[in-house]
């Protein structure tokens, strides 16, 4: 059965998201060729300087990409070999793997069964003499639950250092009413700008944020080869930084942030109405403290063949993914005594029922209405 609408249905719709703004970043990106300032540019520090503005935070270290930023994030709080860096299994590799890449020891957790983010009372009862950081994610969009985070990492005098690749531009609100945006709650925040992000660059690009000055001078020297000073390195550092194109294509993506997380709210709404009370869907949970930017809808499917919904969807030539199908506790390069399936239910779990529909910031409700009904008619 092919499909009934009009436009091919992706799972992220860039070049629908372009058109819309293509004077604008087209004008940008040109500004940048005509000036030739390709690495370090104005169109660099103008970025960053919104950012900053745009997140509330002091300050914003832009970098190559979301992994760059989290190995600079922990090359710069100093954190030695053997210690120990908790986060969670359910999440994309890159967490685990920076952690592994400096030789620290990644300390895999279980997270909420609802919210899919890392859980507190597992963080808690993983934490040893040799636990140095958390790494929160702040999964599909929405925050993980950080007041009682920070106040285990204050206790434990713990660095954490915040993974928000898919949840810039959220917000967490605390018990006493204050609000602050994914990334700026912990030590650091660490982010990427991968194309199909909700905030993506037309390339690879990061950027780490903190509100701690001398941090912040110590994150960009270490990301510009450990020199604060040309030809003088002071220590080890890498070679990572934003260029000037994706940094003018990201200032002017910024401005629609917003628009851009509504209207992916929006979708997730219809949604949410389209599967509400269904025997066989588990619709994602909100989380009550955090607001939602659904970088993706993530259901869960009960008592149903995932493999054979795909591939049914993929017939009528809709689109799915499975965010994540191989838990890192399962992959080979992290395996371990303690890393045994059998400890992570809610994980396992979750690799086997959680499916990820087309999500993005040009969804009209005829492709909602044809992915919905499509799916509710297999499920029947």
């Amino acid at each position: 059965m092919s499909t009934t609408v009009a436009k091919k249905i992706q799972m992220v719709d860039l070049k629908g998201q372009y058109q819309k703004i293509k004077t604008e970043v087209d004008s940008a990106i040109q500004d940048v060729i005509n000036s030739t300032a390709f690495i370090n540019g104005p169109a660099v520090k103008e970025f960053q300087a919104d950012l900053e503005k745009y997140l509330h935070v002091k300050h914003v270290i832009p970098c190559a990409n979301g992994t760059d930023a989290l190995q600079i994030a922990m090359m710069t709080l100093g954190l030695k070999a053997g210690d120990e860096v908790i986060t969670a299994s359910h999440t994309y590799v890159a967490t685990a793997e920076v952690i592994g890449l400096l030789g620290l020891t990644p300390v895999l957790v279980e997270v909420h069964a609802d919210t899919f983010c890392i859980d507190v009372k597992a963080i808690e009862k993983a934490i040893t003499p040799k636990t140095k950081a958390i790494v929160p994610v702040h999964l599909y969009g929405q925050c993980a639950d950080m007041e009682p985070i920070l106040a285990l990492a204050k206790k434990h005098n713990l660095f954490v250092i915040e993974d928000v690749a898919q949840a810039i531009g959220g917000d967490y609100t605390f018990s006493n009413g204050a609000k602050h945006k994914a990334g700026t709650m912990g030590t650091v925040g660490c982010t990427s700008f991968f194309p199909s992000k909700n905030l993506g660059c037309y390339g690879d690009g990061g950027a780490i944020y903190t509100n701690d000055t001398a941090l912040a001078e110590k994150l960009k020297m270490i990301a510009h080869h450990g020199q604060s000073v040309q030809y003088v390195h002071d220590v080890v550092g890498v070679n990572s930084r934003l260029d000037s194109i994706q940094a003018a294509v990201l200032k002017i993506k910024l401005k629609h942030l917003d628009e851009y997380a509504a209207a992916r709210n929006k979708a997730a709404a219809y949604y949410d109405k389209a599967f509400a009370n269904h025997p066989k869907i588990k619709i994602p949970a909100r989380a009550k403290n955090s607001t939602h930017v659904f970088h993706q809808y993530t259901l869960q499917l009960v008592g149903a063949d995932r493999n054979k919904i795909r591939e049914q969807l993929a017939a009528r030539d809709i689109p799915s993914m499975i965010y994540y199908p191989i838990p890192v506790h399962r992959q080979k390069a992290y395996q371990s005594d303690k890393n045994k399936p059998a400890n992570f239910p809610i994980t396992e779990h979750l690799s086997t029922c959680v499916l990820s529909l087309p999500m993005h910031t040009e969804m009209d409700e005829e492709t909602l209405n044809y992915i919905s009904s499509s799916l509710l008619e297999l499920l029947k």
